[in-house]
């Protein structure tokens, strides 16, 4: 979207202008010591805290007289809320013009157009398609609703009809500095140095269809509240009006950086960083163990010490760090982009796991091979080790995923400048809890971040409560995230292997569960005497465990099947155990009928659980239940609602599959609404990766 017309090439008198007034008033509002207020409601839309995932666009509303100012608050909500992308609604003269060019460099474009009157055409009707296509992505639109030319404080009706047919919210924003005012009709406020100011942002007002002229009394009221209220510490005192309502609660410090990247660099705490050094031969002995499970691979132990002789690619290299296969696939859909609209840029990824290494060449075999694409074992987090893969790759920014925070890794990137950010950021009570344990370390390292794009409002919360800053929401990855990739040949042999029976699937289960899922098993097969089950082990290397496991239930029955070891199930067999990696995009397409693991386990607290991403058989139309340990997917499972099914006991569960053997249209509506929330977010992966590029131009 073009956001104006081209602008006539300007004069260098003018361009001096431009500059000269660009600085002052940049140096005015950056030397201001800001604090910011907002009605809960209000903080809320500005920094996305609403569990929505993508929200709608949202209009911002100032007086004119405060034009001046309006930067101010782009520059306390952008750290916050990096996603936010800011357009200003401006008249097409030549002040118009003026005012556009100056606030141009700080990312702040503008639409030209204002209410067209007495037969002008005034780039009204070009304005308003404008907004609304800037609305319909998110954005946010700043809007004078007594400009260009007053009447002072008088609301005019173009702002209001904008808001009726987009169903948007107006947030009445008031600004207030230490000042001087303009000869002008309304007393433009221009900043002075040195000072103290505040902003205001009152409840918003909803523009009810048919209900525009109350709505222009009760914006028209709030706003001369929020200014009013601004006034009041602010250095200035205009005409005093109606006091600011009471739900205007915070009060906190605002800050103007330049962009989010930029941050206070802090270390860890010495008591984390001379533990985690004193530690360094033990790790070194816990790899050589990992190493005999075949845990790690003898040819690359050495990169977990931060060792590598590989070149670093020349250009821009982008570091994302996921501990394992679940983090990993939640980032495919930004790696994806990144490569795709980033020819130049090179993206290092690492991971804790073999199995996260290998979903990375299974899902972007051509990247990899290209090299445009690499793959690396993290370092553990010990300082010298973390230096040294840093010295060797010199990234210009570092995304971690999900909950995977390492003090003297995010220190070790301060340290060098290198900006650190998390995608997907999740935080569950029992993290939580255990940072609370170590807050000084957890308060540093929090400090550090650049931003925190959180998978939920829950989580941004808890982010903040242990002294992130810059956290905002904006959906979960995992809602964007394409189904997961399916082998045909395999889909069609297991068909055919399968034939007409009945069939259901136990995915990634875990220790302690299957003998849960064998029983439930049983319990249908008393019903439906040819049922197979299919058990996907969440780690492979199980699959002798899970087949005794399977032998035992059955004593009767042939050994259980392994994919492992190239066989298919035959009539004979109630159990098929598919103990290979990323397949369970086909066996999500042989049954629609799921129970995800890592959730059902015996009563007594031995296995605490934590659940899987329900949205991966979602996204396939699948029935799903869970047991009730699903502590690290809450939020997943509030989002799916009545799409997926709780169960405590394998008796439970069984009456479960059973209803869902017995009723395939349950099974197909409840798959189509799972199906609809877990691909509701297309666009998250888009704006990710934007935020990231931005994020490393300005490193």
């Amino acid at each position: 979207m073009s956001p104006s017309p081209p602008a006539p090439e300007v004069s260098w008198s003018q361009r001096f202008i431009e500059k000269a007034i660009r600085q002052w008033l940049g140096f005015s509002l950056r030397t201001t010591r800001w604090h910011f207020d907002a009605t809960p409601e209000a903080r809320a839309l500005l920094l996305k805290e609403r569990g929505d995932g993508q929200q709608p666009g949202l209009l911002v509303a100032f007086w004119h007289e405060a034009l001046a100012l309006s930067p101010a608050l782009w520059w306390w909500t952008e750290p916050r809320n990096p996603s936010m992308q800011l357009h200003v609604l401006i008249s097409r003269n030549r002040d118009g013009r003026l005012i556009a060019n100056i606030v141009a460099p700080w990312r702040i474009p503008a639409i030209h157009g204002s209410s067209d009157k007495k037969g002008k055409n005034k780039g009204g009707a070009a304005a308003l398609r404008q907004i609304r296509i800037a609305l319909e992505q998110g954005h946010t639109i700043a809007v004078m609703p007594d400009g260009p030319k007053g009447p002072h404080r008088h609301i005019q009706p173009g702002v209001l009809a904008l808001a009726e047919k987009t169903g948007v919210p107006i947030i009445p924003v008031g600004v207030q500095c230490r000042c001087i005012h303009a000869p002008s009709w309304d007393r433009m406020i221009l900043p002075l140095p040195f000072g103290r100011g505040r902003i205001v942002c009152g409840e918003p007002v909803h523009v009810k269809d048919g209900k525009r002229e109350a709505a222009a009394t009760q914006l028209r009221e709030r706003l001369n509240a929020a200014q009013e209220e601004a006034g009041r510490s602010a250095g200035s005192y205009p005409e005093r009006l109606a006091p600011m309502p009471p739900q205007c609660v915070t009060d906190e410090p605002v800050s103007a950086p330049a962009h989010p990247s930029v941050t206070q660099r802090t270390g860890a705490p010495f008591l984390w960083n001379a533990l985690a050094s004193a530690l360094a031969p033990a790790l070194i002995v816990m790899l050589r163990y990992r190493l005999r499970r075949g845990k790690e691979l003898g040819g690359r132990l050495w990169e977990r010490l931060g060792l590598d002789d590989a070149p670093r690619p020349v250009g821009p290299l982008v570091w994302f760090h996921a501990a394992s296969v679940g983090e990993t696939v939640s980032i495919l859909p930004v790696l994806r982009v990144l490569l795709e609209t980033t020819p130049a840029i090179h993206i290092l990824v690492t991971t804790g796991t073999v199995t996260g290494s290998r979903t990375l060449t299974r899902e972007l075999p051509q990247a990899m091979e290209s090299e445009r694409l690499l793959h690396r074992f993290v370092p553990l987090d010990v300082p010298r080790w973390v230096r040294r893969f840093l010295h060797h790759w010199r990234p210009d920014c570092l995304v971690l995923t999900e909950s995977e925070l390492w003090p003297n890794m995010i220190a070790a990137c301060n340290a060098q400048g290198i900006p650190v950010t998390v995608i997907n950021g999740r935080l569950s009570r029992a993290a939580l809890s255990g940072w609370q344990r170590a807050r000084r370390t957890a308060g540093v390292m929090m400090a550090s971040l650049s931003w925190v794009a959180a998978r939920s409002p829950e989580d941004a919360a808890r982010f903040r409560m242990l002294g992130a800053n810059n956290v905002f929401y904006d959906g979960d990855l995992k809602t964007a995230a394409p189904p997961l990739s399916g082998d045909p040949e395999l889909l069609q042999a297991g068909c055919n292997a399968i034939g007409k029976r009945p069939v259901w699937i136990a995915a990634s289960t875990h220790p302690g569960e299957e003998q849960n899922i064998l029983t439930a098993a049983k319990i249908v097969m008393r019903s439906y005497p040819d049922l197979l089950t299919i058990i996907a082990p969440r780690h492979p290397e199980r699959g002798a465990t899970v087949a005794s496991e399977a032998q035992r239930a059955f004593p009767s029955a042939p050994p259980a099947p392994r994919r492992s070891q190239g066989k298919l199930p035959t009539n004979a067999d109630p159990i098929w155990v598919v103990d290979t990696l990323g397949e369970l995009g086909t066996l999500f397409q042989l049954s629609s009928i799921v129970f995800m693991g890592n959730s059902l386990f015996p009563a007594d607290g031995t296995a605490p659980g934590g659940g899987h991403n329900p949205f991966e058989p979602a996204r396939f139309g699948c029935a799903v239940a869970s047991g009730s340990a699903i502590s690290n997917f809450e939020e997943a499972f509030e989002a799916l609602g009545n799409a997926t099914t709780i169960v405590n006991t394998p008796q439970e569960l069984a009456r479960w599959v059973e209803t869902m053997l017995s009723n395939p249209d349950l099974v197909a509506q409840r798959g189509a609404a799972g199906r609809a929330i877990a691909t509701r977010d297309q666009a998250l992966p888009i704006r990710l990766a934007d935020l990231i590029q931005r994020t490393m131009r300005h490193a």
